[in-house]
């Protein structure tokens, strides 16, 4: 498959950073053609500006701003996220991909208000990699914000067929060095029977 994988994070010695290579790795290895798409290696602007907001609905001239990313998304048969979790969200960097690149003629078509129809639907795959500092009761207290965004909204998005697996390490602030290694085991294991 072609598989875009968006990742964000701004430090390459972190463990999301080990991860992401973990990811990238296994999806290669098992023949997949991958578009690694490294947010803030690309300086990618997350700052929807004021003349994007108001053309936001102008299909095709929206898209001009960030037509390279659109590109890459509608080439895309998977997408692979990989992030941490921040303040209970995506990072705004991640946040600001999603507000101007999943726009109205590239994730879905608004040209009948009442009928908004999905427009990823050549999305058969989605999978994300995230990371929480904290446990998992905390994350579900708080209604877990990119959980939804990733297995909800996402998968919506492609008229509700994409196959979507979540792979999420809670409680990163105390994890030791083996659970952290099983983690990324796991993670690479399920990248390469990624189908």
């Amino acid at each position: 498959m072609r598989i875009l994988v968006i990742y964000c994070h701004p430090v390459e010695t972190s463990y999301n950073a080990a991860l992401h290579a973990e990811v990238v790795r296994n999806l290669r290895a098992a023949g997949h053609e991958v578009d690694d798409c490294d947010l803030y290696a690309e300086d990618f602007n997350p700052v929807l500006s004021r003349e994007e907001r108001l053309g936001y609905h102008e299909v095709p001239n929206n898209q001009l701003p960030v037509q390279r990313y659109v590109d890459r998304l509608l080439c895309a048969e998977a997408v692979v996220f990989c992030f941490p979790t921040w303040c209970f969200g995506m990072p705004a960097m991640l946040k600001g991909f999603f507000d101007r690149v999943l726009m109205p003629g590239v994730a879905f078509d608004i040209s009948d208000p009442q009928h908004v129809k999905p427009s990823l639907t050549h999305i058969r795959r989605i999978s994300a990699v995230v990371t929480y500092g904290r446990p998992r009761w905390t994350a579900l207290l708080m209604g877990d914000p990119p959980r939804k965004s990733i297995t909800r909204y996402m998968r919506l998005l492609t008229g509700g067929k994409a196959r979507v697996d979540y792979h999420a390490c809670y409680h990163l602030n105390v994890a030791t060095a083996p659970r952290l290694e099983a983690f990324k085991a796991r993670v690479g294991q399920a990248m390469a029977r990624f189908a």
